[in-house]
């Protein structure tokens, strides 16, 4: 059975490595639900496009320069409850995943091995 019409959405992917952030937009660039494609690459870069461009999804990695993805999120569920977060990490261990989820995260994706759901992750919020 066919979605009903999908709502665009404007998504940010916050990592450390320009690698997985390039790769990330190529594929996000194919899926129709996003229409506007913010990187950062540190907790304080986050938060400034999070505060200007309130983007509807993150892509947060734990492991990031200065304060770590974790506490990025406790900012984000705190002043942006309507704004999603997916975990993307290499840090997967039942702890973290339960841990991110009672943080206020929707899913957990390991990089090493999950890295092709995550258009349709998005697809799906």
């Amino acid at each position: 059975m066919p979605k009903p019409e999908t709502k665009e959405k404007s998504l940010l992917i916050v990592d450390d490595s320009i690698l997985i952030i390039e790769r990330l937009s190529g594929m996000l660039k194919e899926v129709k639900a996003v229409h506007n494609l913010f990187t950062a690459d540190s907790y304080n870069a986050a938060v400034k496009i999070i505060t200007e461009k309130k983007p509807a999804i993150v892509l947060l990695d734990i492991q990031l320069p200065g304060k770590n993805g974790l506490e990025l999120l406790k900012f984000i569920v705190k002043e942006y409850p309507g704004i999603k977060v997916i975990m993307i990490s290499n840090q997967v261990s039942e702890y973290y995943q339960r841990l991110c989820k009672k943080m206020g995260a929707v899913g957990f994706i390991d990089k090493s091995k999950d890295f092709d759901q995550i258009p349709k992750m998005v697809g799906d919020l």
